[in-house]
């Protein structure tokens, strides 16, 4: 998932503010994963999630809270899909390989997408050695990606190709996420050269 920042809120009512990453994070599980088109066989099947979440940034007490809203998906779900309380659990990604993997993966579509790839030395007129070599690590992984969606367009939605099950069967997607009621503000958008 990534957002652009351009897209802000005029006024965003102060609980929200101060919410907006749970807020974002809840979203993104609701919608991103494709949960409520998991289960071919509803009338039959119960599947049960395990989410684990990279540690989250504030007190044990507004992460209880998050947790616990993230129950109410039970309610959404009519197909014999479910989270338990247990089962929602808060990892630290440098020791999980899966999660190691991925944070590579979104390290190097932000790289890509912010235009790091084209910033040169202090001083001097040449990208640096690092630069370089992340460069590198995107395009193995830009071809990889490639090889599964065949012009794949890093700035976007990955498209559900006229079947709206491939939000839950694909191997690979992105998401951009556009809350309601947000506005594109051009001054935060880049500017090309002329």
């Amino acid at each position: 998932m990534f957002r652009q920042n351009a897209y802000v809120f005029e006024r965003l009512e102060k609980e929200k503010y101060e919410k907006e990453y749970f807020l974002l994070y809840y979203q993104f599980i609701k919608h991103a994963f494709g949960i409520s088109y998991c289960n071919e066989n509803p009338d039959d099947d119960e599947i049960y999630f395990k989410l684990y979440l990279d540690q989250l940034p504030d007190t044990t007490k507004k992460s209880n809270e998050f947790k616990n809203h993230i129950l109410y998906l039970n309610n959404l779900f009519d197909t014999n899909i479910y989270i338990n309380k247990e089962d929602i659990v808060e990892i630290n990604s440098k020791n999980h390989v899966i999660l190691q993997c991925m944070d590579i993966i979104l390290g190097s579509m932000n790289f890509k997408l912010n235009d790091l790839n084209l910033v040169k030395l202090p001083g001097k007129n040449r990208r640096g050695k690092t630069t370089i070599a992340k460069e590198k690590l995107y395009k193995i992984i830009y071809k990889n990606i490639c090889d599964i969606y065949p012009n794949f367009n890093i700035g976007i939605t990955t498209s559900t190709r006229n079947n709206i099950r491939n939000i839950w069967l694909d191997s690979y997607r992105h998401w951009k996420f556009k809350t309601k009621g947000s506005i594109l503000n051009k001054d935060l958008t880049k500017h090309k050269k002329r």
